[in-house]
């Protein structure tokens, strides 16, 4: 079954802990924790204190996604018990493969990024070294955009690369993902999916974990 991972980025903030406890119980895998620092990507979001503020709760363990220039200066910063991903842009990494060592350094899986307009070949030479590629099928920074069809094709690659070369990294999606495009996404080969808008605008956070999990087949 495919996992589901919530970005928090469009959570209502004064009920964050709420919400997050909420959908943990509900069976959410992860809680996605999108970073964004106004250069990288057009918007602002929230630093690791907003996260470690969380450590208290009963929560899924921490998909760390940092939209940021230098993220190497940072990357400790996000390292608690419940991180489990910490995932850096391939087009924020001078040097990528440097980088992914300095996240499993820490005893954290390493992942990368691609924004829509990077392609699968940029990551070539490191797929056997981390733990996960997320493909963004929107362009990063903002919630609530729709899904850019091109990226099942990269799922698509990224799941014929591993099966070929017996690569052990999981494909997660972040962008315009909702119940009506999760199963096409599943059977492109992806594994881990994030959802913003579609679960934390629902009336009801639990109910709607649920029916994702339930969208996604065995």
């Amino acid at each position: 079954m495919g996992k589901i991972a919530p970005s928090i980025l469009s959570a209502d903030f004064s009920k964050l802990g709420e919400q997050v406890e909420a959908i943990s119980r509900a069976g959410a895998d992860y809680v996605h924790v999108d970073v964004m620092d106004g250069h990288f990507v057009p918007n602002i979001s929230f630093g690791s204190a907003v996260m470690k503020s969380l450590n208290r709760l009963e929560t899924a363990p921490y998909d760390v996604h940092l939209m940021i220039e230098n993220p190497d200066a940072y990357i400790a910063d996000f390292v608690t018990e419940k991180t489990e991903f910490i995932v850096v842009h391939q087009e924020a990494c001078r040097h990528l493969h440097r980088t992914v060592q300095n996240i499993k350094s820490h005893g954290i899986k390493a992942g990368v990024a691609l924004n829509p307009a990077t392609p699968v070949s940029t990551l070539e030479c490191i797929l056997d070294d981390i733990d996960l590629v997320l493909v963004m099928s929107v362009n990063p920074g903002f919630g609530g955009q729709k899904f850019i069809p091109g990226a099942l094709e990269k799922i698509k690659e990224l799941d014929r690369l591993r099966k070929e070369k017996d690569y052990n990294y999981v494909i997660e999606i972040d962008g315009g993902i909702s119940l009506d495009n999760i199963k096409t996404v599943s059977d492109a080969g992806c594994d881990i999916f994030v959802a913003g808008s579609a679960v934390f605008k629902a009336e009801n956070l639990e109910k709607r974990i649920c029916e994702f999990k339930e969208a996604v087949p065995e």
